[in-house]
């Protein structure tokens, strides 16, 4: 497989954007802002829908925001994976001079604090390829960079099952050096009977108490949107609710920063296009007091973001809302639901039981004599776990 050069260095701004790169067949590491004509996003979304493992955060409409808001040093670079003229793979990395404090440079997928999946975009039926092709790249052109450090990836499905097959058949050194078990939604039950099972009858009588007396300070509904409704007036509203909480209090929230807030409103236009967006809420009298973000990415889904009134806190209306959630079970085209919510969450794990394993795993790149460097400092940080891929 003839392979393209590494890297080019390109500095055209988003305005400026070229299109599509040359589609010969290999690996391209090119400027994001040169991906993002139309017909390259059109590539993009193409690929996006026949991925063996869906990311939302990956995909076009909630990349390239985060990148314009977020990528203020333009140090972020597209991997891009082309097979018979055709985009198989994409992957966002750029190179890190430091690794939690320490001065070890490395490659990595580019994720933020708002990005809660960091799996590569890959064609079903070319994962092993995609990651051979990505490891003989960096062997190739390291740079400074003594190994490649991939976060939030889900231990489980074909993409990674692809990248410990690649790995293993060439003796190279890696590990997973971080594991966290989040909440995840998966059952053929009915909404009403999973939630039965997994909140105990008093914890349920109470809901309904507290139902019935939010009901008597006014009108409560339930609303679901799967297109673009009065978005922007939506979007205005969660902004306002989540800064009014403690996410505000701890400068976390997404209207803290015009870049997040930004990133916020143009990605839920964006899913909303394409028929990725879900949104629910609660409402007293109209106003919201509990909202949700889904997006769905068949056979999965992400639960995006979650806020609601303290004011209300003693009616839970956020354990109401999710209550309504749970409604994913009913689609036929959605099999699972990552929370994307912290480990040991201690609202979302007392109604969603299964779990989603996520890992943050580090490959071994370049020379012989640069992975045994790098397999003395991993050897450290696996002893801790007690076990590598």
């Amino acid at each position: 497989m003839a392979s393209l050069p590494l890297e080019r260095d390109h500095h055209r701004t988003a305005h400026q954007s070229a299109g599509p790169a040359a589609c010969a067949d290999g690996l391209l590491l090119a400027a994001w802002q040169d991906f993002a004509s139309s017909a390259a996003i059109n590539e993009w979304d193409t690929l996006a829908r026949t991925v063996s493992e869906p990311n939302p955060f990956y995909e076009s409409w909630s990349l390239l925001p985060a990148l314009v808001n977020l990528d203020r040093d333009r140090n972020v670079r597209l991997m891009l994976f082309w097979q018979g003229g055709k985009l198989l793979g994409l992957m966002p990395v750029a190179r890190a001079p430091r690794y939690y404090g320490y001065l070890l440079p490395h490659w990595c997928n580019w994720t933020h604090c708002n990005s809660f999946c960091g799996s590569p975009l890959v064609a079903a039926g070319s994962e092993q390829a995609f990651w051979e092709a990505v490891l003989k790249q960096f062997d190739t052109r390291p740079g400074s960079a003594l190994f490649l450090h991939l976060a939030h990836m889900p231990e489980s499905g074909a993409l990674y099952d692809a990248l410990c097959s690649a790995a293993g058949a060439q003796g190279r050194p890696c590990g997973v050096v971080h594991r966290e078990q989040r909440a995840l939604l998966r059952s053929d039950q009915r909404a009403q009977d999973y939630f039965a099972a997994s909140v105990s009858g008093k914890k349920r009588k109470e809901l309904r108490r507290q139902h019935k007396r939010l009901s008597e300070l006014g009108a409560v509904r339930f609303h679901r949107y799967t297109d673009a409704y009065k978005i922007d007036a939506w979007c205005d509203d969660f902004l306002r609710l989540e800064a009014a909480g403690w996410k505000g209090r701890e400068s976390s929230a997404l209207a803290c920063q015009p870049e997040t807030a930004a990133m916020f409103r143009t990605s839920l236009h964006g899913a909303a296009t394409r028929g990725r967006l879900e949104r629910l809420s609660l409402s007293l009298d109209g106003e919201p007091i509990a909202m949700l973000v889904n997006y769905l990415c068949a056979p999965g889904s992400f639960s995006f973001k979650t806020a609601f009134d303290e004011d209300y806190a003693r009616f839970s209306p956020g354990v109401l809302l999710q209550r309504e959630n749970l409604d994913l079970l009913g689609r036929t085209e959605i099999d699972w639901c990552d929370s994307c919510a912290a480990a040991d969450h201690p609202m979302i794990e007392r109604i969603w039981r299964e779990k989603r394993s996520i890992v943050r795993a580090n490959i071994g790149i370049g020379g012989s004599l640069r992975q045994k460097l790098f397999q003395q400092i991993l050897r450290a940080e696996t002893a801790r776990l007690g076990r590598d891929f």
